[in-house]
């Protein structure tokens, strides 16, 4: 199996809505080939998503993980990890390995409904989902290598963000099998099967927060759940049918929300200061101590590797840095052109020397030309001291407004002083108990970032529905 093959196998990324259909009869195994497969890729998966969240929640998702692949009777043989992405996601891939981002386990608000997560997540092992996926993707597996073939992976990749995965989804069908799973192992383990419902109301939850903060917080987003599988009340429907079908009311097996809550109590809320942070429109790192902003209209989306940029017609692309060559400012250009743009054949335009906030800048045009027609580029580069440059690789669609747009991200980049790189600190999960007379709002006075009331809302369940209790723990976020 080639390196591309086995990276779409391990593509398949999901977690929907629940079904009374009965579940397939599965007998549980993961084959040593897997394991070794879900060895073989996990390092390189942990690398995409930001790398393994470290701490005592990372141990605690580890006990409840076990727990639920007991019930499943896959004990010993699954490797779960919180990943430090502030992405509301979970994913399994074969060899057992599940994957739950800290972004999921801050909305979710009982050990039960994190339990749900993983037992749906084992049920697509259990069904060998990934596997009976392969073949119906490979058609797209191979459109996408050959575009690759052709030029650059990386030019494929910002074309149209195929290369994530090569666009695999679970079916429906398979969706259902894994619910009805999921939730008989949620039970077995001795969990309210009704959490699972819980669950998909707290994601329901988080939709409403991204719709009242304008997609600010994007990538705190659900990008491929919310997409592949709408949260509609039919979804939470299906879960609780399902639930009911185990013959259990509802609160009958606990959901052990004082020990969640306990557990959740100071995870990392955001972005990561080592990767920085994304605010709004504005990227800013405290410890490189660097900062851009894009123009009105575009987006920014925080990632290990580099932040990626999106704006009004087309017009998206990349920041990263890197350690500058001993050619200098010219030498990191000329290698970064040939990175972007492979053997596709390009026309590269004269480097115009600039100094762009007190730093040496140099631009750059790129004119690429495929089967359908030629492509700008628009390349900027950075000396920012000590060897180090950083850089801006944008697709510039024609026109004289996105020119502009363009050449304003490039002029925004920047060095942070001390004074404003200390400002920048991290936000944290906090879990806080109500006083007699607080209400949601009051609560919400406490947070920071934008929105307080609806990010309040979407971190704790039902609250918007009834007064706070005196002792209730609630979730707020507040500064580190």
């Amino acid at each position: 199996m080639t390196r591309s093959r086995k990276f779409a196998a391990l593509a398949a990324l999901a977690l929907a809505g629940c079904s009374a259909e009965p579940a397939a009869d599965y007998e549980p195994h993961v084959s040593d080939q897997d394991r070794a497969l879900g060895a073989e890729q996990h390092p390189a998966l942990l690398a995409e998503f930001g790398g393994a969240y470290a701490g005592d929640e990372a141990d605690y998702v580890r006990r409840l993980g076990d727990k639920i692949a007991a019930a499943a009777n896959l004990g010993g043989q699954c490797t779960f990890t919180l990943v430090n992405s502030d992405v509301v996601n979970a994913f399994a891939v074969p060899g057992c390995y599940i994957y739950v981002t800290r972004g999921l386990m801050a909305v979710v608000t009982s050990e039960a409904e994190l339990a749900s997560v993983l037992a749906h997540e084992i049920g697509h092992i259990v069904g060998s989902h990934s596997h009976r996926q392969e073949q119906r993707s490979m058609w797209r597996t191979l459109g996408v290598l050959a575009v690759s073939l052709t030029g650059s992976q990386r030019l494929t990749q910002l074309a149209g963000q195929a290369a994530q995965y090569f666009t695999l989804r679970y079916s429906r069908t398979q969706e259902y099998e894994s619910d009805s799973l999921g939730i008989g192992y949620l039970r077995a383990a001795g969990y309210d099967p009704y959490a699972a419902a819980d669950m998909l109301g707290a994601l329901r939850r988080q939709e409403a927060y991204m719709v009242a903060s304008n997609g600010r917080d994007a990538a705190r987003g659900i990008p491929e759940w919310a997409r592949s599988h709408p949260l509609t009340e039919n979804r939470i429907a299906r879960a609780r049918e399902a639930a009911r079908a185990t013959g259990l009311a509802d609160d009958a097996q606990p959901e052990n929300e004082a020990a969640f809550l306990s557990a959740v109590d100071g995870l990392l809320y955001g972005d990561d200061p080592q990767q920085g942070f994304v605010l709004g429109r504005r990227f800013a790192h405290p410890v490189m101590r660097i900062a851009f902003e894009a123009p009105e209209g575009f987006t920014l989306t925080n990632s290990p590797q580099a932040i990626r940029i999106a704006g009004p017609a087309g017009a998206k692309g990349e920041f990263g840095g890197g350690a500058i060559p001993a050619e200098g400012l010219p030498g990191y250009a000329a290698e970064l052109v040939g990175k972007v743009v492979g053997d596709v054949p390009a026309e590269v335009g004269t480097a115009e020397s600039r100094t762009v906030n007190g730093l040496p800048a140099l631009f750059l045009p790129v004119r690429i030309t495929t089967r359908e027609g030629s492509i700008m580029l628009a390349f900027a580069v950075y000396d920012a001291g000590n060897g180090q440059a950083y850089h801006f690789m944008m697709v510039a669609p024609p026109g004289e407004a996105s020119a502009a747009a363009i050449g304003a991200l490039f002029g925004s980049f920047h060095m942070l002083t001390a004074a404003e790189a200390a400002q920048l600190k991290p936000r944290v999960i906090r879990v806080v108990a109500a006083a007699p007379g607080d209400t949601v709002e009051s609560m919400a006075q406490r947070m920071v970032g934008d929105q307080p009331r609806a990010l309040f809302l979407a971190l704790n369940d039902d609250a918007a529905d009834r007064a706070l209790a005196p002792g209730e723990r609630v979730k707020i976020v507040t500064l580190q």
